[in-house]
């Protein structure tokens, strides 16, 4: 089956009992399927089960590319935190050529060898086949409010991490362009050219990565979003003399009220997703995915110069899981760059 006619059904296939989110605190937990292998599986599905294809799986005579870290970094901008990041380094990277960059948030789950993301893994495949330029990955955690990163939170999340992903703020995006691709740009080189940028993550990481672009289009054009909290997890009403602060439900409103930016971004939840306090995770990218339609229509209806949102979606009937993200995430990334030269 062609990648387009994967992206535009749900998939009826099966992986283990699905990864299922908590509420904890102001901040949303995904729990993580551990990788099986396609014979391992059921002929009977269920909700949420969507297994990983062979593009997200190491694969006999593809050359083996590099995950450097995890590095601890301090940022500037976002004040009092360390976070860690990896980077992964593609066995056909020569440094002649700058390389296409994605950037994923939660890079503690993103580069797990037992999730169900395998970013890395993915990456490697598919810029074997020429589906994909040459990539390099950067894969970054939240921040933690400390001295030194724990050795022992593994997957869990560092405890700034609402502060900085819920935020509709600029000081994440900030700190991605001003601090971040400086770092790694130190020893390899990446492309300039927002097109060839992509930024993505899960959950808040998702709503972190749209935040980016949303405020820096001329740097990041192409968003991947997989659950996305478009939800008021950052909401603090005015008191004590402060304003209101808004959280990420608001996007629908700025999308449909704000000149298009040239973003193109690729959205996927489920059915089953949370529905909590917060809000309801699949309205709410129902919402976006409405929004963003409604500014391209509006804008052909007036014959608007411009660029227009390019949106692509898939809704599943899963939870608040990294599952169907992961499984779609080869042909996600075709998507994104399939107008790109491989």
């Amino acid at each position: 089956m062609p990648p387009a006619a994967k992206l535009r059904g749900m998939r009826h296939v099966l992986i283990p009992a699905a990864a299922f989110a908590v509420l904890l605190g102001s901040a949303v937990v995904v729990a993580q399927t551990a990788v099986q292998p396609p014979a391992a599986q059921s002929t009977t599905r269920k909700p949420g089960d969507y297994p990983l294809g062979p593009d997200s799986l190491p694969q006999d005579g593809v050359p083996k590319g590099r995950l450097e870290g995890p590095f601890a970094f301090k940022s500037q901008i976002i004040a009092n935190t360390v976070r860690r990041y990896w980077v992964y380094v593609p066995a056909q990277y020569t440094g002649d050529q700058p390389a296409n960059v994605l950037v994923f948030q939660d890079g503690q789950r993103a580069t797990n060898p037992k999730g169900v993301l395998q970013v890395p893994q993915v990456l490697e495949n598919l810029i074997h086949k020429k589906d994909i330029p040459i990539t390099i990955g950067i894969f970054i955690t939240p921040g933690h409010r400390a001295d030194a990163y724990p050795e022992d939170l593994g997957t869990s999340n560092p405890n700034n991490r609402a502060a900085e992903y819920d935020s509709l703020t600029d000081a994440y995006a900030r700190f991605i362009v001003e601090e971040m691709l400086p770092e790694v740009g130190k020893k390899y080189k990446l492309t300039a050219d927002p097109a060839g940028r992509a930024i993505g993550g899960t959950s808040s990481g998702a709503i972190c990565a749209f935040t980016v672009a949303w405020h820096k289009p001329d740097q990041f054009r192409n968003v991947i979003s997989m659950i996305g909290s478009y939800t008021s997890i950052a909401y603090r009403p005015a008191q004590d003399g402060n304003p209101m602060v808004p959280g990420g439900d608001l996007y629908p409103t700025l999308i449909r009220k704000n000149p298009i930016k040239p973003i193109k971004i690729f959205l996927q939840d489920g059915s089953a997703d949370l529905d909590n306090a917060h809000g309801s995770w699949f309205l709410a990218n129902q919402q976006m995915l409405a929004a963003l339609n409604y500014a391209n229509r509006t804008a052909d209806a007036k014959k608007l110069p411009g660029p227009r949102y390019e949106v692509k979606h898939e809704w599943g009937d899963g939870a608040h899981s990294d599952a169907h993200g992961g499984a779609l995430l080869p042909d996600i990334l075709r998507w994104i760059w399939s107008d790109a030269k491989k």
